[in-house]
């Protein structure tokens, strides 16, 4: 029989149900003697039963707390070794996250894992739709290696998005330093592969490698076709490849993709479709951001979306690409690639880089984004503003703060809507 199976060596469960029933004696032996001599208790006697009948409760909560420990344990694993109370905790701050907003988020780099670590602390309805474009360090070398698509910006995606231990994410996250052929790659990056191989699906193997990782929410390719970013710059000429492009570091025209007609991975407009909220940014305007809105179908997907669209705008100009651009003139990239009706908010951060840190970041050509913020505004588009900036020795926003002040904003939009 199934209910003998409890009794079976190894589950742990026999010793606390053993105690459970001492407990039990105690409480009813001390209920017997109450009885039986009511009419001649005696001082000693009442304190004997009193004792008696603490031991027992004490007995009865002690094994009730383990065995409860051992089913939720059995039922949703946890790392390290908790308190009951702090697995309680976890359980219902995950399951409270289930209700948050509908969230897609859109981009690429170390823009958008940054931003994917502020958005889980709201909400665990959360879709990444990644650009596949990248052909660079270890993610190129797989591409044209082993044909598959670049694994590394779904692979930060993945491990901003974990909630696994700190081991697997290290772990993800490991570059080799040494060995002919793994020199440059990342642990994470040859999982991804070696799984897309196994299964003959990168689709699925991304969704294995979320199980692994215990991600919040789901990570997508924006689409399952090797794309090639082909820019056209200002001066006329023209280079294949998000790497070469950025590379040459020059002021950009345009971007498209080859071949243009590629399909968006369908349930990226599944996601898309439902959302609540969709996020672009930040990120590299015409290297992580762009690629993404240039397929079609996620374009159209994201027009007939009813969710609210917000561009988060870069703190800071990318030497080369974006050299001397404001907040409209990066705007009015994405409408000129796009459609005018693709944004509906736009975030700028208003606080104040430290000297030190600007003066270090002109010698590589970078330097903040012009606010131009009533030139959005006139244009029709809703600004969101704050100081996001994260101290340390480089220009990050704070996603925790950044996510905070988008949902507040986004609070207001839905009660204006109603009114």
């Amino acid at each position: 029989m199934k209910f003998f199976k409890w009794f079976y060596p190894g589950i742990g469960i026999k010793r606390w149900i053993f105690l459970c029933a001492v407990g039990l004696g105690f409480i009813v032996l001390v209920a017997l003697l109450t009885v039986k001599t009511m009419s001649k208790t005696s001082v000693m006697m009442a304190s004997f039963a009193t004792a008696f009948l603490i031991l027992g409760i004490f007995l009865i909560y002690t094994s009730i707390k383990n065995m409860v420990r051992i089913f939720v344990r059995a039922l949703m694993p946890l790392n390290g070794d908790g308190s009951l109370v702090d697995i309680v905790y976890q359980k219902r701050k995950v399951e409270s996250l289930l209700h948050g907003p509908r969230v897609v988020a859109i981009g690429g780099g170390t823009g958008l894992s940054t931003m994917l670590s502020g958005i889980k602390v709201f909400t665990s309805n959360i879709t990444a739709i990644v650009t596949v474009t990248d052909t660079g360090g270890s993610s190129g070398r797989l591409r044209d290696e082993m044909d598959v698509l670049p694994p590394g910006d779904i692979r930060n995606c993945l491990v901003a998005l974990a909630d696994a231990g700190p081991l697997i994410r290290d772990l993800f996250q490991y570059r080799f330093e040494l060995g002919e052929g793994l020199k440059g790659h990342s642990f994470g990056n040859l999982f991804i592969t070696a799984l897309s191989k196994v299964t003959g699906d990168f689709e699925k193997a991304i969704a294995e490698s979320s199980k692994v990782l215990a991600i919040r929410g789901r990570v997508l390719p924006s689409t399952l076709e090797k794309v090639t970013l082909v820019g056209e710059f200002m001066d006329g000429t023209s280079a294949e490849g998000e790497t070469t492009i950025t590379d040459l570091g020059k002021p950009l025209r345009s971007i498209r993709l080859q071949p243009d007609d590629c399909k968006a991975c369908q349930e990226a407009l599944d996601a898309i479709e439902i959302a609540d909220l969709i996020i672009m940014g930040p990120g590299s305007l015409y290297t992580s951001i762009l690629p993404n809105l240039l397929i079609q179908d996620i374009r159209e997907a994201i027009l007939q979306s009813d969710a609210y669209k917000i561009f988060i705008m870069n703190a800071m100009t990318q030497p080369g690409e974006t050299t001397g651009m404001s907040a409209w003139d990066h705007l009015n990239v994405i409408l000129d690639h796009t459609d005018p009706r693709i944004v509906d908010a736009c975030f700028l951060n208003t606080g104040v880089i430290p000297e030190p840190m600007l003066e270090r970041y002109a010698k590589q050509g970078a330097l903040p984004v012009k606010l131009d913020i009533e030139k959005i505004r006139e244009k029709g588009y809703r600004i969101i503003q704050g100081d996001v900036l994260q101290k340390g020795d480089q220009v990050r926003h704070d996603s925790e703060l950044l996510m905070k002040l988008i949902l507040e904003h986004y609070k207001e939009h839905i009660k204006q809507t109603k009114e």
